[in-house]
């Protein structure tokens, strides 16, 4: 059973005002390119990456954001984190280490920025929207940056999802990276191009491709 359970964002309530920083040297046309973490843009554990000592980027992962953002696209990362529902640790834990992960994006671009960070705490047999292989996450993400981007206040910023969410907006020039087959059938439920990395390699792995295809 599928259980509208939102998801979460990082360090910061789902509905608050969300500041979108500056696009560097370029207008935003609404592209929106949502990543996966674990395997996009650091190295992954079976594991779970549990502290922020743990977080290692995979190579040119910031490099690699810059790149999208130089484009014209809006980050926003899409992550699984069931550490926090299986009560392994909270979500001041996560928010560190997502901290951790800005930091050395911005350390190798100074245009890495990213500019929205959902997570979903919840165990698989929950069976909650906002998990992937659902497309939860991605329909929040898309209405929270659209409502930041045009200035809407957080009493007016309400998220809805599946069947509640109507005139959604075309997503064919939007794009997914990931590296599992939960974050394909999020990218296909939602409606977004999907790129799959080798989990060793990351995000550089299909950057060119991604920025091949806008210009094709």
């Amino acid at each position: 059973m599928i259980i509208l359970l939102p998801p979460f964002r990082d360090n910061a309530e789902l509905n608050d005002y969300l500041e979108l920083p500056e696009m560097p040297n370029i207008s935003w046309d609404g592209r929106i390119a949502f990543l996966d973490r674990d395997g996009v843009i650091n190295v992954g554990s079976d594991n779970y990456i549990n502290s922020p000592d743990e977080v290692i980027l995979l190579p040119d992962a910031g490099i690699s954001v810059g790149k999208l953002r130089r484009d014209g696209y809006r980050v926003c990362i899409v992550t699984n984190q069931s550490p926090v529902g299986r009560g392994l640790w909270g979500h001041n834990n996560l928010h560190s280490i997502h901290k951790r992960v800005s930091k050395l994006l911005l350390e190798e671009d100074k245009d890495a920025i990213l500019d929205l960070i959902l997570y979903s705490p919840y165990v698989p047999w929950e069976g909650s929207w906002a998990r992937k292989p659902n497309p939860g996450m991605l329909e929040a993400g898309r209405q929270i940056i659209n409502n930041a981007n045009q200035k809407v206040s957080d009493q007016q910023n309400v998220v809805l999802y599946g069947d509640k969410w109507v005139n959604k907006p075309d997503e064919s020039e939007s794009i997914m990276v990931g590296d599992r087959d939960v974050d394909q059938l999020a990218a296909d439920s939602y409606g977004v191009k999907f790129f799959r990395c080798d989990p060793n390699i990351g995000l550089s792995e299909v950057i060119d491709s991604i920025l091949g295809a806008n210009n094709e």
